[in-house]
């Protein structure tokens, strides 16, 4: 029997999990839930990593949350799992500026809905992106079944500076209480083997979010609101997915905890804001 269908089989089987121990990137993290962890370097030197997630919905089919060019094994274990990709419903790509791999997945899998956001429509016009994009409520009740989604309150999600990445819809699987999301919220992990000695710090706003916030009055408090009502709202998450870090597991109060700790650390920066803009 080939590793595809030894994978296949398995899958079918409920036998998954034991199939990937070990097996990184690509990790199960739930029944229904995969993350793949792969590479992103600046300058062709410093990886800073980047992601994907998988989600199998009740129905059996697929949502791929943002783009990577998977190859190796971590293809053709995405392929089996998908029907060859054919089980892919939706490629939902929740960063603005996580533009680099969208040609890769929509080839991929090129009879999924391809979504995302308005700057991904511009910085990769060339895709047949649908014409909803992911921020708009009205695109996101389409999976509300199994996902919900949260756009960050006071804060711009693309702003006139392209360094700024703090901005980005956050994304929770219903099913497992995974959270995956890219920047906006940061795990700080030592890289490679490192990594697993060292420990993870608690979740962090990403150090852009002074420029990423709205110049108007009343923007730090709309920021503050957010995290505080995602905080009670999303109280019993498990794990966050992280891109640029980590897969972060916390413990049953640990989402609250640690967001609400993260909005204190960067309270000298939303004082800051209002001192200037109201």
């Amino acid at each position: 029997m080939s590793r595809h269908s030894h994978f296949a089989s398995s899958f079918r089987n409920g036998h998954v999990g034991d199939f990937l121990k070990g097996e990184k990137p690509l990790q199960q993290l739930a029944e229904n839930f995969w993350n793949f962890r792969g590479s992103f370097k600046i300058a062709k030197i410093l990886d800073v990593g980047t992601q994907m997630s998988l989600v199998r919905c009740a129905n059996g089919r697929f949502l791929v949350l943002d783009s990577y060019s998977v190859d190796d094994d971590d293809r053709e274990n995405l392929l089996a799992l998908t029907d060859g990709g054919k089980a892919i419903d939706a490629i939902i790509n929740v960063h603005p500026f996580h533009t680099l791999h969208c040609r890769a997945m929509h080839d991929l899998a090129p009879p999924a809905r391809l979504i995302g956001t308005r700057r991904h429509r511009v910085a990769a016009a060339e895709l047949p992106w649908e014409d909803g994009v992911i921020e708009d409520p009205r695109t996101q009740a389409d999976f509300v079944k199994e996902l919900d989604f949260s756009l960050p309150g006071g804060v711009d999600l693309v702003t006139d500076d392209d360094s700024v990445h703090a901005g980005s819809v956050l994304v929770r699987h219903r099913d497992s209480g995974i959270v995956h999301v890219d920047d906006t919220l940061n795990v700080l992990a030592a890289p490679g083997i490192l990594g697993r000695i060292l420990p993870q710090s608690q979740l962090k706003f990403h150090q852009a979010l002074p420029k990423a916030l709205e110049k108007r009055p009343g923007a730090a408090d709309a920021f503050v609101r957010w995290a505080q009502k995602i905080a009670q709202d999303w109280t019993h998450t498990s794990i966050v997915c992280a891109a640029h870090s980590a897969v972060r597991r916390l413990s049953r109060e640990g989402w609250q905890k640690e967001l609400l700790e993260a909005l204190s650390g960067v309270r000298k920066t939303l004082d800051k804001h209002r001192a200037e803009f109201g």
